[in-house]
């Protein structure tokens, strides 16, 4: 009579995804059962169930006109508002990337003239709320009626112009989110280069590259892992935050709802348009975020966990040969 053989088990962290029941058969082969987690799906089905009666109750509610909804979704006004969100979005990133990586090195330089003045931005920029500087820089004309350029304490004057010209509403809007945004950015890049081993400067120095290129070349690109994923974040927060910009009129997608809702008085209509698109834009922006940080990740992990879509096609092909087996189509 052949004895069934037992194997040693080790014990499984409860609720990870590995976890299994060992069983030994009479022919000795091993196999591991799931275990079941019913609540689980109790758990799951009763959320399931919690939103959806959350969101019937406000899809039905009598006080909501869905036409108006229908009508302003895809409107010319809105898709205009949306255009020039995204165009602040970019570019204020953009900029305050560079600004933020210039004084993230003058904060980790030895010059004390350079880390005393990216301190001094940072401390001013991060300690002051957004809107106060949104205000500020939209009422730039009541503080200076003119900005010149010319030889101080003296009358000569190459040029003067006029600030409200010079820096309209959508100039002083995007100056205010992209040198707040810098502040915070420069943290974040400051974050990421301390968490590079001071041995790859060693090495690259030693290797006979300058500080610019060690930088750029060496330590950036290992920073960028840790990086990444809080700058993703500070993308969307800068989406979402343009919408303070309704306080100096400048045209992004808020404003351009709230001049809608007060002509026809709703406001929860167009309400619902806009956060119809902010969640749409923050689903955009949140796909390149996770590519990004797959890649950087790389030499982190032995190996990656498969996309989304990665895991969709591997769906795919398993279930294909189940389903020519019983003659069906894939």
């Amino acid at each position: 009579m052949k004895q069934a053989n037992t194997l040693p088990s080790r014990e499984v962290p409860a609720g990870t995804a590995t976890e299994t029941a060992i069983v030994s058969t009479a022919d000795d082969d091993v196999v591991a059962v799931p275990l079941r987690h019913p609540w689980r799906w109790v758990v799951a089905a009763a959320l399931a169930l919690g939103l959806v009666a959350l969101f019937s109750s406000l899809w039905s509610n009598p006080n909501i006109d869905h036409s108006t909804i229908n009508n302003y979704l895809f409107h010319p006004r809105i898709l205009g508002g949306i255009g020039l969100t995204l165009v602040l979005t970019v570019v204020s990133m953009l900029v305050s990337t560079l600004l933020g990586v210039l004084l993230a090195v003058m904060r980790l330089s030895k010059n004390p003239v350079m880390n005393a003045f990216a301190w001094l931005y940072v401390w001013v920029f991060r300690g002051t709320p957004l809107l106060i500087q949104i205000v500020f820089w939209g009422y730039l004309g009541l503080l200076y009626s003119q900005i010149s350029l010319g030889v101080p304490f003296t009358d000569f004057t190459v040029f003067s112009v006029d600030t409200n010209a010079l820096v309209p509403a959508f100039t002083a809007g995007l100056l205010a989110m992209t040198l707040n945004q810098a502040a915070y950015s420069a943290e974040i890049i400051r974050g990421g280069l301390l968490s590079v081993d001071t041995g790859q400067h060693e090495a690259a120095y030693s290797l006979g590259m300058s500080p610019a290129f060690a930088l750029f070349r060496v330590v950036l690109p290992q920073a960028m892992r840790v990086i990444i994923p809080p700058m993703g974040n500070e993308t969307i927060s800068m989406l979402k935050n343009t919408s303070l910009l309704s306080v100096i009129a400048v045209l992004e997608l808020y404003t351009v709802a709230t001049q809608i809702s007060s002509q026809n008085l709703r406001q929860v209509e167009l309400l619902v348009v806009v956060s119809c698109w902010y969640l749409f834009l923050t689903t955009v922006l949140s796909v390149p975020q996770y590519y990004l940080e797959r890649h950087y990740g790389r030499g982190n992990a032995r190996q990656q966990a498969p996309t989304p879509l990665g895991r969709m096609l591997s769906a795919l092909r398993k279930g294909k040969p189940h389903a020519e087996s019983k003659g069906l189509q894939p």
